[in-house]
């Protein structure tokens, strides 16, 4: 897909999902204030395009546990991340051109930018919203919580299966495929709703 092509859907895409999720978005946001009594917003460096660093935007979830004396995902803290609310935030990223609407969900300094050979193809990409990586690991902290070593397992586990199914995107990237992708999205996130209830 041309970048200029992209970049347009991008900003058109995030413009009216701004204005369509307003009303989820501050009610959601209000909730992250209470809950985890702060400003409600985290803020995390990144790894972007071509390995630079930008500030992701989500709303805040995780609030100090008065047992453990750490921080732990809260009970609303989870209902925000299982429907994604929590992601909302990020379509200012998308406006501000750190990310797209479709691309490898950014991760941390240490994983990404240290890719070597073919796999550093990756990040020629914009980390995105969502992709068919982000799907299939969905419940990620859950799924590394149930490991004894949860580091190894993400180390050696998913995220090489990350790097796999991204750089299959990088190689087959275009405009219906995002489409796909973004309409995969909507149906599980919907699958999940209705579950719920």
């Amino acid at each position: 897909m041309q970048p200029t092509i992209k970049r347009f859907f991008d900003i058109l895409f995030a413009a009216l999902a701004l204005i369509f999720f307003f009303w989820l978005l501050v009610p959601a946001w209000f909730i992250a204030i209470i809950d985890t009594r702060t400003n409600g917003i985290f803020t995390q460096v990144r790894i972007g395009q071509y390995g630079k660093r930008f500030k992701i935007y989500k709303l805040r979830t995780m609030q100090v546990d008065q047992n453990l004396e750490g921080l732990q995902v809260s009970r609303l803290g989870q209902l925000l991340r299982n429907f994604k609310l929590d992601e909302l935030p990020q379509l200012i990223n998308v406006l501000r051109g750190e990310m797209s609407i479709v691309g490898p969900r950014p991760d941390v300094e240490g994983y990404y930018d240290l890719l070597e050979g073919e796999n550093r193809k990756i990040l020629e990409l914009k980390p995105g919203l969502t992709c068919l990586a982000s799907l299939k690991y969905y419940d990620e902290y859950a799924l590394l919580n149930e490991q004894s070593n949860p580091l190894g397992y993400n180390d050696n586990v998913v995220f090489p299966d990350k790097v796999k199914m991204n750089l299959e995107y990088y190689e087959h990237q275009s405009f219906f495929s995002d489409l796909k992708i973004i309409v995969a999205t909507s149906k599980f996130i919907f699958k999940r709703i209705n579950f719920r209830h």
